[in-house]
């Protein structure tokens, strides 16, 4: 039998980010979220993610903590990636936030 994955509700979230407002840290780190730079049009680094779904020219699709980020534009390429963080390059025309939750 699988495990369902546990969603985490209100009160943990709002913990989470009470803690993180108290701490003095950065959101990004004591929520995992992911955190995206962008320079200009041509220039986008992107903090925090999980992994890549999809990736062509025109679409890259990132996977993250609360859901998915789409890029679209055109001549796309990955620079580089780590495992917490990449750089997308080339005309950046959209950048949509899919299925994410909402915090509370």
């Amino acid at each position: 039998m699988k495990a369902k994955r546990q969603i985490p509700d209100r009160r943990e979230r709002s913990f989470k980010n009470r803690l993180s407002e108290l701490s003095e840290l950065p959101k990004d780190v004591v929520l995992g979220i992911p955190m995206l730079t962008m320079v200009g049009q041509m220039e986008l680094n992107i903090e925090n993610y999980r992994g890549i779904i999809e990736y062509t020219d025109c679409l890259i699709r990132i996977h993250t903590k609360d859901g998915q980020i789409r890029i679209s534009g055109k001549n796309l390429k990955v620079d580089y990636y780590t495992n917490d963080e990449m750089k997308v390059t080339g005309h950046i025309v959209s950048i949509e936030y899919v299925n994410l939750t909402v915090p509370s």
